[in-house]
Formats: C-alpha cells, sequence, structure tokens
C-alpha cells in the first residue's frame, strides 16, 4: 500500500508544501509547491490554498488523501506543539490561536505534528544533514536572528513550554550590539543583524572621523551595510571587515563554550551565515573554545556546518512529519 508524508513549512512570506516518502535523504522529497502566505487575509483562505497544494501533489504523483500518513508543520515561536496551536507568531498576523493540528486531523484523518522552525531544522540536519549518526547535538541558526534546537539522546527536547533553545538571549556582555531586545547578547554578535549593526557602527564612527571605510564612503552608503558586504571585503582581506567577523567569531566561540561545557554534546551545527562564512568566523571561534571550555568536553565535540542549506525548511517540514510520527508509535 503506498504511504506518503506532507510537510508544511511556514513562513512570514512564503508557505511550501512537501509531498515525501519514507526514505533516505535521495528519495525523501517526491516535490514542493510554494504559494505566497498572506495571513493578514486570514488563516480560512491560507487553509484552502494548503489543501488544494496538497491536492494536486497527491494527484500528481498517483497518491490518494488516504495514502497520507503524517502531516508536519513547522513555523515560528511562539506556539505550542503538545497543544498543536501556533499562538501568535509576529510574522503571521492574523494567525492568533490557531488550532491548526485538530484542524487539519480532522481534514485528513491523519497524524499531525507542529514544531518551531528551530527545533524542526535540528530535526532535519539530524536526520539528513551534518547530524548523521549522532545521538546528542544541538543546531543553532546563525540567520537574521540566533536560535538553536536541542536533539538529546536521539530525541527532540523542546521544553516546557517550547522555548528550550532561545540561546540569543543569553548576555554575553554588559554593553554591546542588541540581539533579541538584550544589549550584548549572543544574537547581538551572531546574527546578520548584529553584524550589519556592528559594521554599520564602525562606518558611522569612521565617517565622523573624516576616515571613510572603504565598503563605506559616505553617509548613503550606511543603510546598504549588510553582512554579506561586510563578508565580501573581509575576504578581499579590508581589515576592518575582519574586525567585525573576528567579534563575532570570538563571542560565537564564548557561546559555543558555555553549550559544550554545560550539554556535552557530540556535535554542535551551525547554520545560514556561519554555513557560508566558516573561514571567517571558525578560526576565532576555535581559540576562545580552546580556552574556555573544559578539555575533554571540547575534544569529544565536533563544530560542523550545516549541510541542508536553502533545503533545510523543506526537510524541517518533512522530519516533523516523520518524527512525530515514530514518537507516536513509539
Amino acid at each position: 500500500m503506498p504511504s506518503c508524508v506532507i510537510g508544511v513549512d511556514i513562513g512570514g512570506t512564503k508557505t511550501a508544501v512537501i509531498l515525501a516518502k519514507k526514505g533516505d535523504v535521495s528519495s525523501s522529497i517526491i516535490e514542493k509547491m510554494v504559494f505566497p502566505t498572506e495571513s493578514k487575509l486570514g488563516f480560512p483562505i491560507w487553509e484552502k490554498k494548503v489543501e488544494d497544494n496538497i491536492s494536486i501533489l497527491l494527484f500528481e504523483h498517483g497518491y490518494k488523501k488516504e495514502d497520507i500518513i503524517s502531516i508536519g508543520f513547522s513555523c515560528g515561536s511562539p506556539m505550542s506543539s503538545k497543544e498543536g496551536i501556533i499562538i501568535a507568531v509576529p510574522n503571521l498576523p492574523g494567525f492568533e490561536n490557531i488550532h491548526i493540528v485538530d484542524i487539519f486531523k480532522e481534514k485528513y484523518g491523519c497524524p499531525c505534528f507542529i514544531v518551531n522552525d528551530a527545533n524542526a531544522c535540528a530535526l532535519a540536519e539530524y536526520r539528513y544533514g551534518a547530524g548523521r549518526g549522532y545521538k546528542n547535538l544541538m543546531f543553532c541558526t546563525f540567520g537574521t536572528g540566533f536560535g538553536a534546537g536541542l536533539i538529546l539522546d536521539g530525541k527532540l527536547y523542546s521544553g516546557n513550554e517550547d522555548m528550550a533553545g532561545e540561546v540569543g538571549h543569553i548576555r554575553l556582555s554588559q554593553d554591546g550590539p542588541v540581539g533579541y531586545g538584550k544589549k550584548g547578547s549572543v544574537e547581538g554578535y551572531c546574527s546578520g543583524a548584529g553584524i550589519a549593526y556592528m559594521g554599520k557602527t564602525k562606518a558611522k564612527k569612521a565617517l565622523e572621523e573624516g576616515k571613510p571605510l572603504l565598503w563605506c564612503q559616505k553617509e548613503e552608503d550606511l543603510d546598504k551595510i549588510s553582512a554579506k558586504l561586510i563578508a565580501e571585503y573581509a575576504r578581499k582581506g579590508d581589515k576592518d571587515a575582519i574586525d567585525i567577523f573576528r567579534l563575532s567569531g570570538e563571542k560565537l566561540g564564548e557561546f559555543l563554550s558555555i553549550a559544550i561545557d554545560f550539554l556535552n554534546p557530540e556535535a554542535i551545527i551551525i547554520g545560514s551565515i556561519y554555513e557560508r562564512c566558516e573561514d571567517l568566523l571558525y578560526p576565532y571561534a576555535k581559540e576562545v573554545i580552546d580556552r574556555e571550555a573544559v578539555s575533554i568536553n571540547r575534544d569529544h565535540c565536533k563544530i560542523l556546518k550545516a549541510e541542508l542549506g536553502d533545503r533545510i525548511g523543506d526537510y524541517a517540514a518533512v522530519s516533523v512529519a516523520l518524527d512525530g510520527l515514530e514518537q507516536k508509535n513509539g
């Protein structure tokens, strides 16, 4: 009897609906469809689009509604994986207190699950990416913000209120760039927004002193500064750009040292900007880890860049469906 799973990756801008079958990474995802989320139009309109996409995917690949054995949703927080509710995600206005699991379970008659996006990405890297073969790991986002998902003893750990892994909130210094609403936080130093903020601060000071940086010659250039731009100049050998990545890397090392000693994981996997800029960040992070972390913990923990890249959202949603089903079946 044919069977398939559905993954739904809910983003503030777009939603992806993924059709997959059980199997290894090469055969898991069959096809996906993407549409604008437009949550302000209301949940019923979004729900209808998801159902239409599922119907098309099933028809095109010879499946029936009854062949769906699990549906997994990945979205931002706050949400409740235990109750299956989207509570009030900032980038999903109009989706307040949505009992999404119950709604889709009634519609499709199969188990449905929802997990926040950082945890879903941790599951994806654990099942299909750099985390294969490990039982205890932490996956860190290093994108617009900084968060983490935890796999402990082969199982996702989400905490009492689905808020485990909100590590971007940890303060590393009493002053510094703001992230997660807190000065000197992990997210302030280790995120795209944080790196851009540090770049703008340095560039603005240089302009005031009449010594403009190569990548910011005039005040109008301030708004063009991004982590990507700073990385480009760092790779060209620009000292000011390198200094920004040095600070970000050192602060990343401080946080990772804490995580290594506190969790004693086999691996820490880092995605997004770190995945693309490992060469600019890891050498400085390693210097701090070698100095700060307990040697036995440090020597048995690998720091790895994520492997799934732009595909991680697709695998994340599918992983929620598969992991939820496996946990349910014991």
